[in-house]
């Protein structure tokens, strides 16, 4: 079995709610297309008004002196740990270096504001998805440069969502929502779609806006862990199947665990099999929201693991619940 294992969220994920809101030049290649979550593609005949059709960020050739940056505002703030420049598909257009930069603000800072370098003006290949290690402060807005100009496919934050709580107080949070922290830590499958979408915000557009497995030929069930953003009394759980007509789940069930120690993600995975169980298998319908409140007592939790039988789609899962210290 091929548990994969998720690390961090990636804050500059349009489902976040991250957007770029100042750039110089978005020529050839929408700069809004760089944060997309999808891979990037090529088609080879795709030509549009200002020529060859690029999936990603592309200024013009630059003919004056400077170089070309856009001003991104997360979704959430949060840190980052690790940065992805995707420059898949440029080969003879894509910029020789970059640099990111972050900052806390209140507004939308400006060009000359007192931004903390996170990423140095760095090399950069063509065709190649490149990550860096890093650690920033607190943020809730970047400035990505290139120099002087080009294309990237792909910009991706990858770190934690740091919500506080104690200045956004409520008797009851979704404490499984990407924006506020939630994260998912692993799971069996995800043939189809993309996994964050699970605890995005909103319904699914389109089947592909979820998870959804392979067909499953051999014994057992998948399943999916998703650590929430905070410790709680989980209260009330929407299964959502919108958009999964002849391929939702039959049935479904979530457990849940409070973990103080997770020395590695296979243990944890391990000893899921253990965890109290929330909510029994219930049958599941097509394209479906399904609300349950009738729930098994289990006491503060921080991990839910959400069990499909045998296979199929789920387009978002909602856990409420108040926090607990």
């Amino acid at each position: 079995m091929n548990d994969n294992i998720l690390n961090f969220v990636n804050l500059a994920s349009p489902r976040l709610g991250t957007r770029v809101v100042e750039f110089t030049d978005d020529f050839f290649g929408d700069v809004s297309r760089m944060l997309k979550d999808e891979d990037p593609i090529f088609i080879p005949d795709k030509y549009d008004n200002h020529g060859k059709w690029m999936d990603g960020w592309e200024s013009r050739r630059k003919r004056t002196e400077g170089n070309d940056w856009s001003i991104i505002e997360l979704g959430s703030s949060g840190e980052i740990e690790e940065i992805e420049i995707d420059t898949s598909h440029f080969t003879g257009n894509f910029p020789p270096y970059a640099s990111l930069e972050g900052i806390y603000s209140k507004e939308k800072p400006k060009f000359d504001d007192d931004w903390t370098s996170i990423l140095k003006k760095t090399e950069l290949k063509g065709d190649k998805s490149q990550k860096f290690k890093v650690k920033s402060e607190l943020i809730n807005y970047v400035k990505f440069q290139i120099y002087p100009d080009g294309g990237v496919a792909r910009l991706r934050l990858n770190g934690n969502v740091l919500y506080d709580f104690q200045k956004n107080k409520k008797d009851i949070y979704e404490l499984s929502s990407l924006n506020l922290g939630g994260k998912i830590i692993s799971y069996n499958n995800a043939h189809y779609g993309d996994v964050s979408a699970l605890l995005s915000e909103g319904r699914g557009k389109t089947m592909g806006d979820g998870w959804e497995t392979r067909r499953r030929r051999t014994p057992g069930n998948d399943w999916i862990i998703i650590k929430l953003a905070h410790t709680g009394l989980i209260k009330k759980i929407e299964i959502d199947t919108a958009h999964f007509k002849g391929n939702f789940p039959d049935k479904a069930s979530i457990q849940c665990a409070l973990i103080n120690d997770t020395s590695t993600v296979k243990k944890l995975i391990d000893n899921s099999v253990n965890w109290k169980e929330i909510l029994s298998s219930q049958k599941l319908k097509a394209d479906n929201i399904h609300t349950f409140s009738n729930l098994n007592e289990s006491g503060p939790v921080n991990y839910v693991k959400l069990n499909i039988f045998p296979d199929g789609g789920v387009s978002r899962l909602r856990i409420f619940g108040s926090l607990t210290i």
